[in-house]
């Protein structure tokens, strides 16, 4: 059996970071995760922005597959895009078990002076308070729109929203990126999801048609047609460039 003889498998060939147990991860299909170890893909993401461990543990809610992952001979010391270990994530997030699974397999951090399951989330705690560093925005920004152009691409929209969640709580609110997650969600048929993005472009950006635009679909999707009116009316007023006109096509 080779990785992509399966087509569950294929299907998450081409997620988040370009590996099939990435991809696994970000669908949550354990099943999938299963195949892949047994059809002896990487567990540890060589090459790549990040290891399925760090997929897992920036996420939460995967305790079975850090379990499987470990088994299967993951190593939890390798870092993210920015240097931070698959515990340190867990801890960022008060995953206690998380943190607890992984202990026994992580080399003590330097700069946790108290290695211990809560002296490591007491540490996470104080440094996730800190503002990240300029150098460490650049670089985790440079990942994300890397991830999200591609996801976006393959019509991986699910991934593509998680993507932008991520790049606006690095970088902070953005119309853009509301934008950008606004149509993702309209791809998926979530209407309320889509009104919300594009409310809060339309706040950030008051005179720009492409906010109205995506107003107007989302109201659209959830069948207020007069909302989608009065928003494609102002889309008009305010579309001098066929920014609107391209968008359609």
């Amino acid at each position: 059996m080779t990785v992509n003889s399966n087509p569950l498998v294929h299907q998450v060939t081409e997620v988040k970071y370009s590996t099939p147990p990435n991809g696994a991860v970000i669908y949550r299909s354990l099943k999938c995760m299963k195949l892949l170890i047994k059809a002896g893909a990487d567990v540890n993401g060589k090459g790549t922005a990040a290891s399925p461990l760090v997929v897992a543990t920036g996420h939460g809610g995967y305790n079975n597959f850090i379990r499987l992952l470990l088994k299967a001979g993951a190593d939890p010391n390798i870092p993210d895009d920015l240097g931070k270990l698959p515990i340190e994530l867990a801890a960022a997030r008060d995953c206690r078990e998380e943190v607890e699974i992984l202990f026994p397999l992580t080399s003590p951090i330097p700069n946790v002076r108290n290695w211990s399951v809560d002296g490591i989330i007491s540490g996470a705690n104080l440094e996730k308070a800190k503002p990240m560093k300029e150098e460490h925005i650049k670089i985790r920004k440079a990942t994300l729109r890397s991830q999200e152009d591609k996801a976006f691409r393959l019509k991986e929209y699910a991934v593509a929203s998680k993507v932008y969640t991520e790049v606006i709580d690095c970088t902070g609110p953005d119309a853009i990126l509301y934008s950008n997650r606004s149509l993702c969600k309209l791809k998926m048929g979530d209407g309320q999801g889509a009104q919300s993005d594009a409310y809060q472009c339309r706040m950030l950006r008051p005179n720009w048609a492409k906010a109205c635009y995506r107003q107007a679909t989302a109201h659209m999707l959830l069948k207020e047609y007069k909302q989608a009116c009065d928003a494609l009316l102002d889309a008009q007023k305010l579309d001098t460039g066929n920014e609107i006109e391209r968008e359609i096509r």
